[in-house]
């Protein structure tokens, strides 16, 4: 069995309910949130994004969570912001998270993993993707955001603004104010 695993998995693998109780009674195996569960003896992890990745693997942190994971933003998120792409069911849990909605023909868009434990990840769009969606949410996320994580991205090594103009194309929203706002910090 892997560190973390849900009941359907340790059903499949003939870990009965019966048997997960008594490993929970004998201080081998802890019950982390509602079906899922963990061995004591496994590195520590963030429970949250465990919780994350076992509940709905597709899932993607986003938006202003992806910007300060990219450390663009000096906010500090309350709850994740989770992407899933549209007419996916999203789950009831976590709380800790803000769920939202993406066209799946753009999902997979600047989309990598990020390992929380052995054989366990979630998804994290790039920096460049983070730039690009906080141009396309101004709106609700206000432009400032966009502007600062813009403005750091193009302070590190290796960046490249031609490419970011690219990889925007499928957000005609966002490349307008996004192109202006680079011709402007450059």
């Amino acid at each position: 069995m892997p560190a973390a695993f849900t009941s359907r998995q340790a059903d499949e693998a003939g870990l009965t309910r019966g048997l997960r109780s008594r490993l929970i009674a004998e201080g081998a195996l802890i019950r982390f949130s509602r079906g899922l569960y963990r061995q004591v003896n496994a590195d520590p992890v963030d429970l949250d994004l465990l919780e994350v990745a076992l509940r709905a693997p597709a899932a993607t942190i986003c938006l202003t969570t992806a910007l300060a994971r990219h450390e663009l933003t000096d906010e500090i998120p309350s709850m994740f912001d989770l992407a899933l792409p549209r007419r996916t069911r999203h789950p009831a849990r976590p709380v800790v998270a803000r769920w939202h909605s993406f066209d799946p023909a753009t999902f997979t868009i600047g989309r990598g993993q990020l390992t929380i434990e052995d054989g366990i990840s979630v998804g994290l769009y790039s920096a460049e993707r983070s730039i690009i969606d906080a141009f396309n949410t101004r709106g609700t996320t206000g432009t400032e955001i966009a502007v600062e994580a813009l403005r750091r991205w193009l302070r590190q090594s290796g960046s490249q603004p031609a490419a970011l103009l690219t990889m925007a194309a499928p957000w005609p929203r966002a490349q307008a104010p996004l192109r202006r706002s680079i011709e402007i910090l450059l």
